[in-house]
């Protein structure tokens, strides 16, 4: 069965766009440890060539000063508010989309890297880029046909669905949210839930769950989410002609798992 690589690594170095919404803790990982190879290698197998946020409250301009790295802002909210639209629209979210891509054509981007990104990308983000996005949840779990916990809140909803560990996952970004093929899915946190602790007691479980969802950036994201993406750019991923995910040669229906 013949493979095809998501990038191979004789053609250069993978051009990723860095999507964020808020303090891109995530793309700075990711940059980090593109300068961490720098170091070491001499060059890195990714190079992150541009950040873009869609919103004006980001830290998109100073991690950009940081890093010396472009930083394009197309503020959404503003954006709708002149077509008189709700944000919600995405048929019209096609139409930023698209503007989106135009502005990032300059760059040559092959990689979307939605570290923290807080919309739903669209048909022309998802059709010029590979878009990896990390999801604090194994998504390898399921409630019959579908995955368990997608969406918001997940970390909360996994505490009171009595699970004793949670992890993050990566995944392609696809046209249904949170359903895209995954790459890796990080080593379990235990859940740790204090004596004399009712989990009925919303407030109390929203606070466990912020608690949880900390440890699990650091143990979880921050750990796959670039590593996802430099295993990419290692030629690491392929996917044959049904499109199933093979790494390293070997098929993951269920994403590459890390136990430690």
């Amino acid at each position: 069965m013949a493979l095809k690589l998501l990038h191979d690594p004789k053609l250069g170095s993978l051009h990723v766009a860095g999507f964020m919404s808020g303090s891109g803790t995530n793309l700075r990982r990711l940059l980090e440890l593109q300068k961490t190879i720098e170091k070491n290698e001499g060059a890195s197998p990714f190079k992150v060539v541009v950040i873009f946020s869609n919103d004006m409250r980001s830290k998109a301009p100073q991690i950009g000063r940081k890093f010396n790295i472009p930083a394009i802002l197309h503020d959404m909210r503003a954006w709708y508010k002149q077509r008189g639209a709700n944000i919600r629209d995405l048929v019209l979210r096609i139409e930023y989309d698209r503007e989106t891509v135009k502005m990032l054509e300059p760059f040559e981007v092959k990689l979307a890297a939605l570290g923290g990104y807080m919309a739903i990308a669209t048909a022309p983000i998802l059709q010029s880029y590979i878009g990896v996005n990390v999801h604090p949840a194994d998504l390898s779990i399921k409630d019959g046909e579908w995955r368990k916990y997608t969406g918001a809140n997940v970390v909360l909803d996994a505490i009171l669905a009595g699970e004793r560990t949670i992890s993050s996952s990566t995944h392609i970004v696809e046209v249904d949210v949170d359903m895209g093929r995954l790459l890796m899915i990080s080593a379990p946190v235990k859940v740790n839930v204090p004596a004399k602790t009712s989990l009925d007691d919303r407030e109390q479980a929203e606070r466990i769950a912020d608690e949880h969802q900390e440890r699990l950036k650091e143990a979880g994201d921050w750990i796959i989410f670039p590593r996802s993406i430099e295993d990419i750019a290692r030629g690491k991923y392929a996917e044959d002609e049904n499109g199933l995910l093979h790494y390293e040669g070997k098929p993951i229906p269920d994403g590459v798992r890390l136990t430690e």
